[in-house]
């Protein structure tokens, strides 16, 4: 077969760049540290690459997830942390102000210091986190959750609770609502009194006010009028019933340590549910101890109310002391959650790594004699083109 030189020429520095092509491929493996330089390289490892590449961003984005979430989290800590000291300060001045040999102006001292502990409380209640948001204000975190009122503080913020993904399948609180940290706590405090909504006759109760011969329970009760002029006692907590008592209108019924006025004539079959109010805010307990304390004490009658709400105030100074406790566990768990996701994230890591490693790493053993072995293809290439492309009878003339 007739070659010619235009041939030769062509097919060597085809075959010369193609060498070379090569070497600089191999020259790239080696700088990089990886073997698919391209998806052409490897289109299934590729594919594969890019899945692992995916997870393993997905994956560190969680682990900054559970960074913001566990910071949040630490911050409420702190704060309920400081919260807890108030409360125990405040049930310590509550257990101080029952000393009988206090008169009215130490009592209202310790008023004035009780109104610092609220005024901090508040302050409490409306801390906010590293980025400036209001930690107890559920969604609404550029408003402060609570304002000062007559009942001691009112919650303005809503019942959103801010969730942060932190896992796949996780979702953690970033933090508490207000209310349910401060408002919705356990009430061992003065009866209310509901007539029935099928009441025919023109029975009335008064308000409730301190009897002070027996100790409270938080039972809930029930007056039923078994006749226009007698009326049973049946304490709907226990479900017992008292005997028959003969009505009298204006007369006073003592139930569960208090005592409230009927009036009026109530018809057979009436009743009237007697319970105590459910939830109270710690900021009302703080606010009603201080206006007992302030209250001037110089009767027997003045005496017994003043006892009764130390014993209210202190009641529900622990219920909501058990409360921010509770709370204060929740945020333990959540924290050591946190740091079970963070382990088996990094985990993970080490896991997409080594597959990532395996799939698109280079084998530099290998690399470097692919190298060596295509710089001497290159070299006897050369070479040999040399002497080919010499070959002319040019030469022989």
């Amino acid at each position: 077969m007739r070659i010619s030189t235009n041939t030769l020429y062509a097919a060597g520095i085809s075959r010369l760049s193609e060498i070379q092509s090569g070497i600089v491929k191999t020259q790239q493996q080696i700088s990089t540290g990886h073997r698919i330089l391209s998806p052409s390289d490897d289109p299934v490892g590729a594919a594969r690459a890019l899945d692992l590449t995916q997870s393993q961003s997905i994956n560190t984005q969680f682990a900054a997830n559970r960074q913001a979430v566990g910071n949040a989290l630490s911050t409420e800590e702190s704060v309920l942390q400081g919260t807890t000291s108030l409360l125990q300060d405040s049930k310590t001045l509550a257990i101080s102000a029952g000393n009988g040999t206090l008169n009215d102006s130490d009592r209202a001292a310790i008023a004035i210091d009780l109104r610092g502990r609220l005024d901090a409380l508040i302050s409490q209640a409306n801390a906010t986190d590293g980025t400036g948001n209001y930690i107890f204000a559920g969604f609404q975190v550029t408003n402060p959750p609570f304002s000062s009122a007559a009942t001691g503080a009112q919650y303005t913020g809503d019942q959103g609770q801010r969730l942060v993904q932190v896992a796949t399948s996780r979702q953690i609180a970033l933090s508490d609502r207000g209310d349910a940290v401060f408002q919705n706590i356990p009430n061992t405090g003065a009866l209310s009194v509901t007539p029935a909504t099928g009441n025919t006759g023109s029975g009335a109760a008064s308000a409730v006010s301190v009897d002070g011969s027996v100790p409270l329970t938080g039972h809930d009760y029930k007056i039923s009028f078994t006749s226009a002029t007698s009326y049973t006692v049946t304490d709907s907590t226990l479900g017992t019933t008292g005997s028959a008592q003969t009505y009298t209108a204006g007369q006073q019924i003592s139930i569960d340590g208090q005592q409230l006025t009927l009036s009026g004539a109530p018809a057979t079959g009436d009743s009237f549910k007697v319970g105590a109010v459910p939830n109270q805010s710690v900021f009302k307990t703080i606010a009603d101890l201080i206006t007992a304390l302030q209250t001037p004490v110089s009767t027997a009658a003045q005496h017994v109310d003043l006892t009764h709400s130390l014993q209210v105030a202190g009641a529900n100074l622990d219920n909501a002391l058990n409360n921010v406790l509770t709370v204060r566990a929740s945020i333990g768990s959540r924290l050591k959650e946190l740091d079970s996701l963070n382990t088996s994230g990094d985990d993970r890591n080490i896991q997409f790594a080594t597959s990532l490693s395996q799939i698109q790493d280079v084998d530099y053993n290998k690399a470097i004699s692919d190298f060596t072995q295509q710089n001497t293809n290159l070299e006897a290439a050369q070479k040999t083109f040399v002497k080919v492309s010499s070959l002319s009878l040019f030469s022989l003339l």
